[in-house]
């Protein structure tokens, strides 16, 4: 679950721009999501931001967990975790971890980025091989990517059916690209009251998890956070809805109530 909700948070993708003195975000920053599969709770997503120290340099870390909770969890254990952390004047990643658990499935994988040699190396934890990838100096990994793109100015000024598109690095074999649409603006009711939202429509890959092309709608805060607040994807079987259910340390004041 969590894996699929970051994908989509991620489509936020525009030409590239990172803004520090006008930033979306800041230390302390947290938001928690509640996932609906149907009419049953299927799982929470939260994403934590921080200073942290990398190597020396003070950076950001921002860390995503997901789980699966009731009935969910007895037939389909989730716990997932994805961190990052970037740089927080260029927003570029210096170090990516992804560790996750889905019904059986595991996988454990550390992504170290150098942009002064545009290489990736990845390192699989679970049988300790590793490999190296040539690399694109705007390529980001999922979780660096939602932070970077709330920086951008661009998406104040986007005309309907505007597309955009990026690469992003999430798995040890496969480059994403990504297009998106924009459809306009709209009022949300949330668990935490209305909100002003951007409307986007990711055009993902059909056939796998997804029931089509175009089933994917993200609406994103229209204000000076622009935080994800809810998501609906239709999938093969049913569908699945995320929505914002509490929030602390918004940089930003928000229409949403605690």
């Amino acid at each position: 679950m969590i894996k699929k909700f970051l994908l989509l948070a991620s489509f936020l993708v525009f030409s590239p721009c990172f803004s520090q003195n006008d930033s979306a975000f800041q230390d302390g920053e947290y938001i928690k999501f509640r996932v609906r599969y149907g009419v049953f709770n299927a799982s929470y997503a939260s994403l934590l931001l921080k200073n942290k120290v990398y190597e020396g340099k003070t950076v950001y870390h921002a860390l995503g967990k997901g789980e699966t909770t009731g009935l969910a969890k007895l037939f389909f254990k989730v716990d997932d975790t994805y961190e990052s952390y970037f740089d927080k004047n260029t927003g570029k990643p210096y170090f990516f971890n992804r560790d996750i658990y889905e019904g059986g499935y595991t996988k454990k994988l550390n992504f170290f980025f150098n942009f002064d040699t545009n290489n990736l190396r990845i390192k699989n934890l679970e049988n300790n091989e590793e490999k190296n990838m040539p690399i694109q100096p705007d390529i980001k990994d999922v979780i660096s990517t939602l932070y970077y793109l709330r920086n951008n100015p661009k998406m104040n000024s986007l005309n309907k059916n505007d597309e955009v598109s990026m690469d992003m690095i999430f798995d040890d074999d496969e480059v994403y690209r990504f297009r998106l649409k924009f459809l306009g603006r709209e009022k949300v009711n949330t668990p935490l009251g209305d909100i002003n939202t951007l409307i986007f429509r990711p055009l993902v890959q059909d056939g796998r998890v997804f029931k089509e092309q175009e089933s994917l709608t993200l609406w994103i805060s229209d204000d000076q956070n622009k935080i994800p607040v809810k998501i609906k994807a239709s999938l093969r079987v049913g569908s699945l809805v995320g929505e914002i259910i509490s929030f602390n340390g918004l940089k930003h004041p928000t229409t949403l109530k605690k």
